[in-house]
């Protein structure tokens, strides 16, 4: 595995990104039934992203965006489905949480739902604490936001 570190703009990421849209569309029931979502998971002001590679082939992402000064919000994590279950979201998760270390970030908050059960044990396993929704997920009863301290 390696594993690069870049922006919003690598097409690897945009290409994943679609894969994360399908796959929770699939998941949810469709598009629409997560309308209100999509607005908050848009590229343009994700200036930190970290990608896994399997002999080149872009298996993973994981990225996180300023919230405030001390705290980082994680965005989309998505691990191919035939990549999923060797450690590699973990593997994600370490060099995503070092990478805000080193911009300076305390703390990492992200939102995720009941549905992503995987994502929720590994969160949780990871060291990640269920909090209050926060910002614009305050009132989405189908959200749960989580926050770890680097």
């Amino acid at each position: 595995m390696t594993v690069i570190c870049t922006d919003g703009n690598n097409s690897d990421f945009i290409e994943l990104c679609h894969g994360l849209d399908c796959y929770l569309n699939e998941l949810v029931g469709g598009e629409e039934k997560r309308a209100e979502y999509i607005p908050y998971n848009q590229l343009d002001d994700i200036h930190d992203v970290i990608l896994m590679y399997d002999n080149g082939i872009p298996v993973g992402c994981a990225s996180f965006k300023k919230y405030d000064d001390e705290c980082a919000e994680v965005k989309r994590v998505f691990i191919k489905q035939e990549y999923r279950g060797k450690g590699i979201s973990k593997m994600l998760m370490e060099q995503l949480e070092n990478a805000a270390r080193k911009k300076g970030y305390r703390y990492l908050i992200l939102e995720s739902g009941e549905p992503l059960v995987a994502a929720m044990a590994l969160y949780k396993k990871i060291g990640y604490k269920i909090i209050p929704n926060y910002g614009q997920y305050k009132d989405m009863p189908d959200s749960i936001c989580m926050k770890k301290k680097l």
